[in-house]
């Protein structure tokens, strides 16, 4: 029997990463929200990975927080160790990874959800979607609970008719033995939305105890770790180390020999897998070139004995599991807490969404997360805090927050989601960034800011510091381009210290700064500064300088492809009336429904002579509305 529960402007289905940010960003815009989740105490869970962010991701995580989202700060008040990875290597690939203390993560979100103004969460299973002309109205849970809504954000994760699979063992479930969502699924494919089977796993959980870490190489945070959120000063204190081994020759053995009773090899797994996170029988098949691989074992948290065995990720049977994790050096007495296993799940095809997250086909539903066909915690966040913040615009009747590829790895995920879809687990790599000398993990704040206070995401304190700091880069990188420095002795002396050539004559500092071997210390001691300056504004100061042609190159294609951005397709559009467009094309086009010329030069099958012939067209086309007037 249904009844009459409430009544919202913002529905959102799932607590998990994408939920959480979505709930939380439409509450704080304004907007009366209600997050319902299958579990209460699943809110914000890990149930693969405890870490946050890495190559790309950790980007990814500094831009929701410079927009206003929830990640960084949590994952600063939670980590258990924080480390800088690629510091080798130029600015664009440096990468923040955290460490987290699983249980205390989701713990201080939840309390986060609990605290935060305008915001409800109720524990509820959703079967229906409530559906009329076209418009998404609300939900229907198991009990017969009729929730209503302005517009509702879907963010399932991987419990769509969840199948967890170890060897031969299969049953419906969701992570972590949590129930799966088998009706919902159903519901969405009798509204006419294209589903399809992914699949993604995870590695056995370890005792301490059992682990011999002297057959282990450490690996400690830093020293003096730099943050995810801007809003973040103090360190957690104590760090804990996480440590390296490698599987062996009886490893890969052990695998080859039971590759039989190996789900993805006898045919019993159906969904796409993650080509960038693969399992370890995945691994042995693909690389049997490679003598070892490494792995990582990582504490779960502070009051914990369990260790994630990251590399080890596998769907192998139970009594396998144990012996290849006995052929590991320092793992020869593990002793097994949690199986491994990998789970098949449903996934909405994205190129049925707007760049916005609304659904082409049914209007005010929204979609974020992994039922996006995405793989990872930032990347769902990331979807979550802008379908938040879209469904909060839609009901407020704003335009919707779009990002370009070129203001942030968030746009890079969207468009290539929505305009080339995911034939397996999306995973964000730099590479996958045109721009990514742009898109640092340094100037996130300069770059996504001023949106986030723009929306009511940012609080004017907030952005009264970012306003200060930016005025104080660019006060500095002014005065270094005004000075000049002569062959004093003390110069020299610096620029010895340094390793790099002395001065015959006087130069502009800028241009030393440029040097390989000279950093933004060196500068300092030549002629300091006037302004007060953060370590954080240092280094924004010396990249800028150090990286300016290779900055400006990039901004002058950013600017170029802007212009075919901004010419937009209508709608209403009939490909299938333009002339001369490639069957292909037609269908392509017609599939994705570009929102304009840019997003149309990047759909597969869609060449640079159909984008001439659509050029043609749209002229005609915008002549003709225009005459009508």
């Amino acid at each position: 029997m249904s009844y009459h529960a409430g009544e919202y402007d913002v529905l959102v289905i799932g607590a998990g990463h994408a939920g959480s940010e979505a709930a939380l960003a439409s509450a704080r815009m304004g907007c009366k929200t209600l997050l319902l989740t299958i579990n209460l105490d699943m809110v914000a869970f890990m149930p693969c990975n405890p870490s946050i962010g890495g190559p790309a991701k950790g980007h990814v995580v500094r831009e929701i927080d410079a927009l206003g989202g929830e990640i960084g700060r949590n994952i600063d008040k939670t980590y258990i160790q924080l480390r800088m990875l690629n510091t080798g290597k130029g600015p664009a690939v440096h990468a923040l990874r955290a460490q987290a203390d699983k249980y205390l993560y989701q713990h201080m979100m939840k309390q986060t959800i609990e605290r935060t103004e305008n915001l409800t969460m109720r524990q509820g299973m959703v079967e229906e979607l409530i559906v009329e002309d076209g418009e998404c109205k609300g939900v229907v849970t198991k009990t017969g609970a009729q929730y209503f809504a302005k517009a509702v954000v879907l963010t399932t994760g991987t419990y769509l008719r969840g199948k967890v699979i170890m060897g031969e063992l299969m049953y419906e479930s969701g992570p972590n033995n949590q129930q799966p969502s088998v009706k919902l699924s159903e519901n969405l494919r009798q509204l006419g939305l294209d589903l399809v089977r992914f699949k993604t796993g995870t590695p056995p959980r370890i005792h301490k105890d059992s682990i011999d870490f002297s057959k282990t190489e450490i690996q400690p945070g830093d020293e003096n770790p730099k943050f995810f959120s801007y809003d973040t000063t103090d360190p957690v204190p104590n760090q804990l180390p996480c440590w390296l081994t490698y599987t062996s020759e009886e490893t890969h053995k052990i695998i080859s020999d039971n590759l039989h009773r190996a789900p993805m090899f006898s045919g019993a797994i159906e969904g796409a897998g993650a080509r960038y996170c693969p399992s370890i029988e995945d691994k042995i098949v693909r690389f049997s070139d490679k003598p070892k691989h490494q792995i990582f074992l990582e504490p779960e948290g502070r009051n914990t004995s369990e260790y994630y065995v990251q590399g080890l990720s596998t769907s192998m049977p139970e009594d396998v599991q144990l012996k290849i994790l006995r052929t590991i050096p320092g793992l020869e007495k593990a002793e097994m807490m949690r199986t491994g296993y990998a789970i098949e799940y449903d996934v909405v095809v994205p190129t049925q969404l707007w760049p916005s997250l609304e659904t082409k086909l049914i209007k005010r539903l929204f979609t974020a997360g992994q039922i996006n066909g995405t793989s990872g915690y930032e990347e769902a966040a990331a979807q979550g805090v802008m379908a938040g913040i879209n469904a909060a615009r839609l009901i407020q009747g704003k335009e919707a927050v779009v990002l370009d590829r070129s203001e942030g790895y968030i746009g890079v995920l969207i468009d290539d989601l929505v305009t080339k879809g995911a034939s397996e687990p999306y995973r964000l790599l730099t590479s996958r960034a045109e721009y990514r000398l742009l898109l640092r993990h340094d100037n996130a704040d300069l770059r996504l800011t001023p949106i986030g206070y723009d929306i009511g995401l940012i609080s004017e304190e907030r952005y009264q510091r970012f306003s200060s700091k930016k005025a104080t880069v660019e006060q500095e990188l002014d005065r270094l381009k005004s000075t000049k420095v002569g062959p004093e002795p003390h110069i020299q002396q610096i620029l010895e210290e340094a390793g790099t050539v002395v001065l015959n004559n006087r130069v502009d500092i800028v241009s030393l700064l440029r040097r390989p071997e000279v950093t933004y210390a060196h500068i300092e001691r030549m002629s300091p500064s006037p302004y007060v300056l953060t370590d954080e504004m240092k280094e924004q100061v010396e990249i800028q300088i150090k990286y300016t042609g290779y900055i400006e190159k990039q901004l002058a294609q950013v600017e170029r492809l802007k212009k075919m951005e901004k010419k937009r397709i209508p709608e209403d559009i009939v490909y299938t009336d333009v002339h001369g467009l490639a069957n292909e094309a037609k269908d392509r086009l017609s599939k994705i429904r570009p929102v304009s010329i840019g997003q149309a030069t990047r759909i597969s099958g869609v060449t640079p002579a159909d984008i001439s012939i659509l050029l043609v067209y749209l002229e005609q086309y915008n002549q003709v509305v225009a005459a009508r007037g």
